[in-house]
């Protein structure tokens, strides 16, 4: 029932007047705006908000990243410190936000990290390099305190951090670490030549090779046959070099069927050179196979390349092994062994000896050739050890310098 203006509303109807109608027509007439000028004021308002600092927080707030927990991300980044090829691979997702960085940096991490993850090149080692390793090694990854160690006793020259470290990776049964100290029994290195104690690197050498390195269960070998720290058991020598070439054999062809057996060395390629651009080295002639050498560990690298950068030598009157796998550089003067006939090659221990020989030494040492050429003859015996059976036939002697 329609009501006019200025009449009188019946009885029980209210009629609104005043102010209140006033408004009611105002906004009739807003409503009949054009539909295009409402959507630019919309728009206009939209991107004025958006531009506020509020709603950059609001947005960030929203993040599907941040809505993940930290356990999921925990184990994302663990794998990701296992599996690194390189430092690179592992502190760049480290740079992404402050919460990857957080989280990468803790324990749980750092304790997954493989030695691909801090291989660090020896021209960028620096104080930051350091504190990184000595981080994961405090997050109980033996891995690390054994690089590490390695780096402060034969590097840094600092003996008695390095050789603690080495020793907390030995307590967690790492076998290199065992096997590193081994040879710091036999050498005395870090001391003098009293400080030599046999008995003890034997030991720590069998550790090794119970946990099935390859090294340790060479040199134990050795030992053996020669009552080198330990009682002469000749038959049993034997026997563990033949399971060292075993071991020798299944890592080599392991590593030929994975993508990452790639012979990228500087003394692997000399080989290659010197034998004609093969790619094959005789590491295994005794059971006829030819296959190619196993990937040198990180830390050998490491030193390999941070005395090349210094000159080659460690100190004036050091020298550094001979073999190009190894990277040990004498401590003092005349520590290691070297070759009883040309004397012209040095090793930290029989392991090193043993694989230089077939790799180079063999055909490079002169006089030895002359010496096989005169038994061939007829001549007196008496040039090398001729029941090196089991670890690439004949061995050259070692002399203690």
């Amino acid at each position: 029932m329609a009501v006019e203006r200025g009449a009188e509303a019946p009885s029980g109807l209210k009629v609104r007047r005043g102010a209140h109608c006033r408004r009611r027509e105002g906004n009739n007439d807003l409503c009949m705006m054009g539909k295009g000028r409402r959507r630019r004021r919309e728009n206009e308002e939209s991107v004025a908000m958006a531009s506020s600092p509020g709603c950059k927080r609001r947005r960030r707030g929203t993040n599907l990243f941040d809505a993940l927990p930290d356990d999921l991300v925990l184990s994302i980044l663990s794998m990701l410190a296992a599996s690194a090829g390189c430092p690179s691979d592992f502190i760049s997702v480290l740079l992404t936000c402050k919460r990857l960085k957080e989280l990468g940096l803790s324990p749980q991490v750092l304790l997954k990290a493989s030695d691909k993850t801090f291989a660090v090149k020896a021209r960028n080692w620096s104080d930051s390099a350091d504190r990184f390793l000595k981080l994961c090694a405090d997050s109980g990854n033996v891995e690390a305190s054994y690089t590490l160690g390695m780096i402060h006793f034969y590097c840094l020259r600092n003996s008695r951090s390095g050789a603690s470290l080495m020793a907390k990776a030995a307590i967690g049964s790492h076998a290199r670490a065992l096997y590193s100290l081994a040879v710091i029994q036999f050498n005395g290195s870090g001391g003098s030549k009293d400080d030599k104690n046999l008995r003890a690197g034997v030991g720590l050498c069998s550790r090794a090779a119970l946990r099935g390195h390859i090294d340790a269960m060479r040199e134990l070998g050795h030992c053996l046959q020669d009552g080198y720290g330990v009682r002469q058991d000749i038959t049993h020598g034997r026997r563990l070099l033949v399971h060292a070439n075993a071991r020798e054999l299944v890592a080599a062809v392991n590593a030929m069927k994975s993508s990452s057996s790639r012979i990228s060395f500087s003394w692997a390629n000399e080989y290659r050179l010197r034998t004609g651009g093969t790619t094959e080295y005789p590491l295994l002639s005794d059971y006829g196979y030819n296959v190619p050498t196993l990937e040198v560990h990180t830390v050998n690298q490491f030193m390999t390349e941070w005395f090349a950068v210094r000159g080659g030598s460690p100190g004036p009157g050091l020298r550094l092994c001979s073999h190009g796998g190894c990277g040990r550089p004498e401590t003092r003067r005349n520590e290691f062994r070297k070759c009883s006939v040309c004397e012209a090659v040095n090793y930290c221990s029989r392991a090193c000896q043993a694989l230089d020989w077939k790799l180079r030494h063999k055909a490079e040492c002169v006089a030895m050739a002359v010496a096989e050429l005169w038994v061939e003859e007829g001549g007196a015996h008496g040039v090398g050890n001729h029941d090196g059976a089991g670890d690439g036939g004949r061995q050259m002697m070692m002399v203690q310098s």
